[in-house]
């Protein structure tokens, strides 16, 4: 891919998050900066001149003048949740790809909506997850996936925090129920759910209870909640995700024969190296005082941090789909399953913590 013309990138809105991600696009082999959207010409001009677009970049005062712009192959969508629906659908209508900021929607029936339009015009959609692209993932894949060594996953439990200034709490979009109405589970328990899964298989759940005491604020969005996932063959799964508390990027995956840790899941502790913990088959020594054998520690290289990655995969798949490919699924399958057990712990909070069941 890295031969032919790099994919023309548009940026949807200049949120804060869209800073990491031009800058990633500007690192790809196989992507360019090419145009940028916001509501206001002035906040689009400086956001360009703030994140390096090359001086040809184009500069626009409204989000549809860049879906507008034939040159534009692929938009970056960073908008507020609930304007995922009507940005994602006009650009999959004008057959712009789409690597679209989590959570996806607000809720599964519109995420269904925008895959419907991508599908229909043959687009590629993607959400924001990076820590699917980073190398470290595949590795511990390989050990979740070892029936030697590893067994049968028995249970998950993964933590997503952060702590939060009074400013956040009080004017960050992440706690507006107009604009992100997910909160806390949109924002970071959006990833304990995905590791979840992943650690699954994509394998749904039959039932999602919400955990008890979860913390909302005075409009009624989450700023800390968690829950737990129950299998048909009795699997569990737990997640905390909160605004709250200490960094915290945790899986604890168990087996029948071993054990995953990983600390920093959603954003390595380093840019470039990245690691994770594997016990199998550990017992004691004779006086119990220590493990035999002791958890393996695995560190994983990379030259270009996940974000790089990320925008690197979903650009070769857009030159393919140019080249005649189709669309990879695999995508917008994991955003609709990551998004259906969102909806879930929601449902559950609104219902007193009742038990919902899991529509395939």
């Amino acid at each position: 891919m890295s031969a032919e013309t790099p994919i023309r990138f548009g940026i949807v809105g200049c949120a804060e998050i869209a800073r990491k991600v031009s800058r990633a696009i500007t690192r790809a082999p196989n992507a360019t900066l090419y145009a940028v959207g916001s509501r206001s010409i002035d906040k689009a001009t400086a956001f360009a001149k703030a994140n390096n677009f090359p001086p040809t970049a184009k500069i626009y005062g409204s989000y549809d003048a860049v879906l507008d712009d034939p040159d534009v192959d692929a938009v970056y969508v960073p908008l507020p949740t609930s304007l995922h629906i009507k940005w994602a659908v006009l650009a999959a209508q004008k057959k712009k790809h789409i690597l679209l900021e989590k959570p996806v929607a607000v809720n599964v029936a519109e995420f269904d909506k925008i895959a419907e339009a991508c599908e229909s015009n043959g687009v590629q959609i993607m959400d924001g997850t990076m820590w699917m692209h980073h190398p470290r993932t595949a590795k511990m894949s390989e050990f979740l996936s070892d029936a030697n060594r590893f067994g049968q996953l028995r249970t998950i439990h993964t933590v997503f925090t952060f702590p939060s200034d009074p400013e956040f709490l009080k004017n960050d979009i992440r706690v507006k129920p107009d604009l992100d109405a997910h909160g806390a589970l949109g924002d970071a328990g959006w990833y304990c759910i995905r590791a979840i899964l992943w650690a699954n298989n994509y394998e749904l759940p039959k039932t999602v209870i919400a955990l008890r005491g979860p913390v909302l604020n005075e409009a009624g969005v989450i700023l800390s909640c968690g829950a737990s996932l129950h299998w048909e063959d009795g699997k569990v799964a737990t997640f905390h995700c909160s605004f709250l508390s200490s960094l915290t990027m945790d899986i604890t995956a168990v087996g029948t024969k071993g054990t995953l840790h990983v600390d920093g899941f959603v954003i390595p502790h380093e840019e470039k190296e990245a690691a994770f913990s594997a016990a199998s088959e550990s017992g004691f020594d004779e006086f119990v005082t220590c493990w035999v054998p002791p958890p393996s520690r695995h560190i994983v290289t990379t030259d270009l941090p996940q974000e790089v990655l990320m925008v690197r995969e979903f650009a070769r798949l857009v030159g393919a789909i140019k080249n005649g490919a189709k669309p990879e699924k695999k995508w917008p399958a994991r955003s609709r399953k990551t998004q259906i057990i969102l909806d879930a712990v929601k449902a559950s909070i609104a219902k007193g913590f009742e038990s919902i069941d899991i529509a395939y």
